[in-house]
């Protein structure tokens, strides 16, 4: 099942925390995507899952798919005790990481504590390069520009968040969908 909004997610990460704690382990990820909207207020929607673009670790950033043994347990019990989906927690964004994440990113975040669990959650300004990046990906159509929409991003915004996307997929046929992913937002770039 879903995660039903922020009330939820908050719960979800709170009992995710307390096992932790209760198995004497502090975990710090860092957050992007719906549930990183969701932590931050700018929405209130169901989410399949929390994107994780990293662990955290003595300030540094790490691939999440390299989270200890034991967090995958607890998120396995929670999702048990609280019917969530199996993978709840989805390490898939860490390629992101490999690629970079915009310059600052961790500066920029806003760290939650969930008992042994620290979530750092992506800025806004982070958050408009990432929902830009999949809704060039997925469309016009897709709730990643929705969001995008709902995130109000200026032009200046846009055109950092372009180019980054650029340093992810240097393709032409990227170049030409992310044109017209800005041009539907009201944006020209010539420099792509």
């Amino acid at each position: 099942m879903p995660i039903q909004g922020r009330a939820a997610l908050t719960q979800a990460l709170q009992s995710l925390g307390e096992v932790l704690a209760h198995r004497g382990e502090t975990v710090a990820v860092a957050v992007i995507g719906g549930s990183g909207l969701l932590l931050l207020r700018i929405l209130d929607r169901p989410t399949r899952d929390v994107d994780l673009v990293a662990r955290v670790e003595a300030g540094e950033l790490l691939p999440a798919s390299s989270l200890p043994p034991g967090f995958q347990e607890a998120v396995a019990a929670v999702a048990a005790d609280l019917g969530l989906e199996e993978h709840w927690i989805n390490a898939g964004p860490d390629d992101l990481l490999r690629f970079g994440l915009p310059a600052g990113f961790l500066d920029r975040c806003q760290p939650l504590q969930f008992a042994g669990l620290i979530v750092w959650v992506a800025s806004r300004f982070d958050q408009v390069h990432f929902k830009l990046y999949a809704a060039v990906d997925q469309g016009p159509q897709s709730k990643h520009y929705a969001d995008l929409l709902l995130l109000a991003p200026t032009v200046a915004e846009l055109l950092e968040a372009a180019r980054w996307c650029r340093t992810h997929d240097p393709s032409e046929p990227f170049r030409d969908s992310l044109r017209q992913t800005l041009h539907s937002l009201g944006v020209e770039a010539h420099d792509l």
